[in-house]
Order: C-alpha cells, then structure tokens, then sequence
C-alpha cells in the first residue's frame, strides 16, 4: 500500500464513521433527556457514557481556540482581541492586544509555538501568564493540508526567514521565548542576525525545553531518529494530501500519525484517562469530566507539517546533529552561535522532561561563547515533565517569574550611576546580611520593583529575605553583596543593573 492510501484509507476511515458518530450523539442526547424514565438508571448512566466515549475517541479534533478574552493588568480586569498583524502562507502573527485605559511601556514578547503537531493552542497557558505585563505576539502555525500547493514549500530554512522577518516586523526591542521545536530555528535566526548586525535582532532569547544537543542525555523520541536514516523516515511517514482538502497532493508529514507516535509513548497513561473519564460520566463528576475534555480537545488536536521542512529539521537536528556540531547552515550562510554577543540567554529545563532530556537546551550557553555572563542564566525546574516547562501551576509560580525577571533585566535603559552611600558604620563591624536584614519593615516598605531589573518574584524573594528599604540596598558592602548574589536566581545581577547606586538615588528621593 502506497503513502497516499493510508492518508487516503484514514480519510474514508474517518467519513464512514461520521453516520455512527452523529447516531451515537442522538442517542446520548436521548438517554440524558429528563424525561426518560432511563435517564437516571444505572443502565442509562452507562449507556449515556458509552456513547459520549464512542463519539469523542472517533472524532477528528479541529483547531482549539486560545479563549483568552480578558486579562489582569495592575489589578484591572481588561479585555484581550486577538488581531493577526503579520502573515503569510504557513503562518500568522496573532497579537494579543490589551484594552488600557492608559498606554504602558511594557516589554514586546514574541512567542515562537512549536511547529511540531500540535497547534500555537497548546501555549495558551503561557500566553496568559504572560499577558499582564507583556506585549504577547505569538507564531500560529498553519496546518500544512490547508495551503494549496501554488502557495510553494515551506522548509527548515523558510522557518528561519518567517523568524527573521517576524522580528523585523515587530520593530526591534522584542525579546523571544521559544518553545521546544522551535529552541534550534530561534538560536540560528539570532544567529544570522547577530552575524550580520541586524539592528532587529532581539533583545534576549529563551530557550525551553529545546533540541539544541540531543546527543546530551538522548530519550526515546531522539533514539529512534538516530536510529533510522533520513531514507527511512522519507519513505515511511511522508504521505500526499487527499482530495478535497485545499492542500491536496502536497507532502505532508500527517497529524494522524504525529498523534499516533504521541499516544503510543504513554499509552497506558491515555487508556487509563479514558476509564477514568467513563467512570466520572456514570457518576456525574462534573469537575473532572471538563477538565478531561479540555485536555484531550487540545492533545487530540493535531495539524500536518510540511514533508521539507519536517524531513530537513529531522536530518539536521535528530540525525546530524549540525547545530552542536558547527555544521548548520542557513540556505548558503553558516550558522555561527558564537556570532551572538548582544542578545541575553536564558535556557529553561524540566527535571523529568521525556522529550528534549535535561541538558540538551542547556547546550546553547556552551555554543553562544560570546554572550557576556551577566547576560546569560540556566534554570532547571525540579518535579516538571515537558508539558510543565511552559504550562501548568509550577509554570506560572516558579518559571513565568524568572522569565519576568530576565526580560526585566535587559529590557529597561538604567540610570546613570549616582554617588554609592556608604554605610553605617556597626559596632560589630559585621560584613553580613545579618547585619542589614530586617524581620518586618520598619514603617511602610519600598516598592524594591522601582529599581530597574527588580520584577514582583524578585522583590518577593528580598522581602523573604528580609530587604523592604531602598536604604537597605544602598548600604551594601562588597561582602553583603557578594552573599545576597548568591541567594538570587541569577547571579551578578546586582553589580549589573547597579542595584547599589539606583537603590540610593531611590533613597535620597524619599529624604528629599
């Protein structure tokens, strides 16, 4: 059997289901009628369930909405619009545009999605911890069956170019998170650019959860494509678009078999969510049914990818390796990480990431050799899979924030240094942070977010720490400086963003 007739056999699969899908759905609508006598039977409970099992395990999922209608800005609620300002065959540019009042010099943040199956959807947790105190845009990838075949190809090295040209777009002064997949086409986008001097490069980069060396702690999903030859996958998995969808006839890598690999890696886990969710139906658990349906109308909801740009990123990043190696191109560029010398990096990892091992996204501050180190941060959250490196409650309480800070750090000019304010003088002369800490603040505190640098993750680990004063800052020595350095997440940032000199400026304001 040919590549175009499994594609073609799931289509027909798919069409002669839908008469028992819409039965099935009749019947359930029946069975919860209150006005059958069955209704509340232990028979019609089990029924009903079945049938809504019956109907959503056989139903194509289409795209999912970000559903992102309002947002939190400074303790206002406001409404969010969704407008597309940039686009192209294979993409559009949705800017998440906040209703205010008043206009805000908040940070532009482009958020790269993962062009790897799943639709830009997926990221709505990370789009909406970030919305109150960033300009979000965010990369919503085309499902490949979509775009006619006049509309051309769309490679790894297009990939690259949409980046640039994104950035480009946007204006400059924007800072980029890329989400898995796309951690290697941001590094080599920058790269390109920082090459070339291009004034739009971005401001900082993170880098989470990404392929950048998967030669570094391999995992399933890197084994069997190392495992198999570029042949093989071309061969295998690369199938023509049916008839009638607009992209017929292109070659495609289908979502159907994407959703195939994802499910099989942990089958048992989806079978067991499945008795589960048949269980809470015949129970009437409410809460969990909808949080199963919500999960599962986002997992099940799969895009094709374009077959040259999934067959280029599989030899280059899977089975060459040409990345760590030194050997990736862009078109007849040479991809140089260490050509990047002005945009920050911060590389973030899960503990029991099964996709991109830890280590492997850590690679990119080896590669990127001139990025100062006070421009450059690691994190690893512990107790997080893939999924919870970019969603999820660890996500928004402990990564969000330093995501926050970071950007904080390098995106706002600093004042000019001020005269440093000395210290008291101790009579135990001590040079700890024994010696300035408070238990509680004395009188009203600071707001330690007016320095620059300092976001609301950072000042509520000084206040735990026990710093609510600008004055406390101010009068830090070497010694304390050195020993609060090494209770922050990102070390260096005081000397950096001269916390010393803005605390007392900030100080003398309030004296004045």
């Amino acid at each position: 059997m040919t590549p175009f007739s499994y594609y073609q056999l799931y289509e027909l699969h798919h069409a002669a289901m839908t008469p028992l899908r819409a039965a099935a759905d009749v019947m359930k609508l029946a069975l919860q009628n209150p006005l059958n006598p069955f209704a509340q039977s232990p028979v019609g409970k089990n029924w009903s369930a079945g049938l809504e099992l019956f109907e959503r395990v056989t139903r194509r999922y289409g795209k999912p909405a970000f559903g992102l209608p309002t947002t939190l800005v400074s303790g206002t609620r406001v409404a969010v619009t969704e407008r597309v300002v940039w686009k192209r065959p294979f993409c559009n540019l949705i800017h998440f545009e906040r209703s205010l009042d008043r206009p805000r010099n908040d940070p532009k943040l482009l958020i790269v999605a993962p062009m790897s199956g799943h639709y830009a959807t997926l990221l709505r947790g990370t789009v909406e911890a970030m919305l109150p105190k960033h300009e979000v845009y965010i990369t919503d990838w085309i499902d490949a069956r979509a775009v006619p075949l006049s509309d051309g190809s769309f490679d790894l090295d297009d990939y690259i170019d949409y980046l640039i040209s994104i950035l480009h777009a946007l204006g400059g002064d924007t800072h980029v998170v890329a989400v898995c997949q796309p951690a290697v086409p941001v590094l080599a986008a920058v790269s390109v650019m920082e090459a070339k001097g291009d004034p739009y490069a971005p401001r900082t980069m993170t880098l989470m959860g990404g392929p950048i060396d998967t030669r570094i702690n391999p995992t399933a999903v890197n084994k069997l494509a190392e495992g198999k030859t570029i042949d093989w996958f071309r061969d295998n998995v690369v199938m023509k678009v049916p008839f009638p969808h607009p992209g017929f006839m292109r070659d495609v890598y289908p979502g159907f078999l994407q959703l195939s690999g994802f499910m099989s890696m942990n089958m048992d886990r989806h079978v067991n969510a499945h008795k589960e969710f048949f269980g809470h139906l015949v129970a009437g658990d409410g809460d969990n049914q909808t949080k199963h349906r919500d999960f599962y109308d986002e997992y099940l909801a799969v895009m094709d990818l374009s077959a040259e740009f999934y067959l280029q990123t599989v030899d280059a990043v899977f089975i060459k390796h040409a990345l760590p190696k030194g050997e990736m191109m862009h078109r007849d560029t040479p991809v140089d990480p260490t050509a990047i010398r002005n945009v920050a990096l911060l590389t973030v990892e899960g503990e029991n990431d099964d996709i991109s091992g830890v280590g492997q996204t850590e690679a990119a501050q080896r590669l990127c050799v001139n990025i100062p180190d006070d421009m450059r941060a690691h994190y690893v959250q512990p107790k997080v899979g893939h999924y919870g490196v970019f969603n999820g409650s660890r996500f928004r309480a402990e990564i969000a924030p330093r995501i926050g800070d970071f950007i904080l750090t390098h995106n706002r000019r600093l004042p000019a240094a001020a005269p440093r304010v000395a210290a008291k003088p101790s009579a135990k002369a001590a040079d700890t942070l024994a010696a300035i800490v408070l238990a509680k603040p004395k009188g009203a505190a600071d707001d330690l977010k007016e320095i620059a640098g300092v976001g609301p993750k950072l000042e509520q680990t000084l206040n735990a720490i026990g710093i609510f004063h600008f004055w406390q800052l101010a009068g830090l020595t070497a010694a304390q400086i050195e020993e609060l350095d090494g209770r922050l997440a990102f070390k260096g940032r005081i000397a950096r963003d001269r916390w010393v000199e803005q605390a007392a400026e900030l100080a003398g304001e309030r004296t004045a």
